[in-house]
């Protein structure tokens, strides 16, 4: 089963900013409340959206499930991740992936773009994981211009729901397996900070780019520390 560490403390959403937009988005995702011309006015109105950055509060909410991954609401979420995650790498020039909630909407949806491969992951959960840990060199949108260096399963088995509503498994293993736990943990409202490893954990991007290698991003896989 998944290796279980230690969550950071989250902050639920009980201020009144957060329950307002968990009200939001769960009238978004009922199926009855968006009609074909809802669904059409709001697509005419797709842009890419801000990313929240560190110290914005719904990035410390535990996200709400998606109860129907085929409505108007979800389609018209994965569209919008995709514009914002495409605008994000050209103006950071790195990214390969989006969650929910870093686009304000507290909910289980992650989209994932990596060249031509492309897909919407609806209540995404890691089934699995394998017995070696590596070492990475994390970076995130909501704070791009550090680095921190945590320790992620070298393998890991994801679960998610498609935008057709198909159940989806895929086994994952190094750079991938690390990117959707780092995902999935924005789902439940954790930071890559909340999880240094080692000595020296924290970096500025620029600085650490100045004395590394790119594939210095990553170590290699070893057995897990119990």
């Amino acid at each position: 089963m998944r290796d279980e560490r230690p969550a950071a403390k989250t902050t639920p959403a009980s201020d009144i900013g957060a329950m307002r937009l968990r009200a939001q988005v769960a009238r978004w995702l009922e199926g009855s409340c968006m009609t074909d011309r809802k669904a059409q006015s709001w697509r005419a109105h797709m842009a890419a959206r801000r990313i929240r950055q560190l110290g914005d509060p719904i990035l410390r909410v535990r996200c709400t499930p998606v109860e129907d991954p085929k409505s108007p609401a979800v389609r018209l979420l994965s569209d919008d991740l995709r514009d914002t995650l495409r605008v994000a790498k050209k103006k950071y020039n790195m990214g390969r992936a989006l969650s929910a909630p870093q686009i304000g909407a507290p909910v289980r949806v992650v989209l994932v773009e990596i060249g031509k491969f492309r897909a919407t992951m609806i209540n995404p959960e890691i089934t699995d994981v394998g017995s070696e840990d590596f070492h990475v060199w994390d970076d995130c949108f909501s704070f791009p211009n550090m680095l921190v260096r945590v320790t992620r399963a070298y393998r890991a088995t994801l679960r998610y729901t498609d935008l057709k509503g198909k159940i989806v498994t895929m086994d994952l293993e190094g750079p991938m397996a690390e990117l959707l736990q780092h995902e999935l943990d924005h789902l439940d409202g954790i930071l890559a900070l909340d999880q240094p490893s080692g000595l020296d954990p924290f970096a500025y991007r620029a600085e650490w780019e100045k004395n590394h290698k790119p594939e210095e991003r990553y170590g290699p896989p070893r057995p897990r520390e119990l």
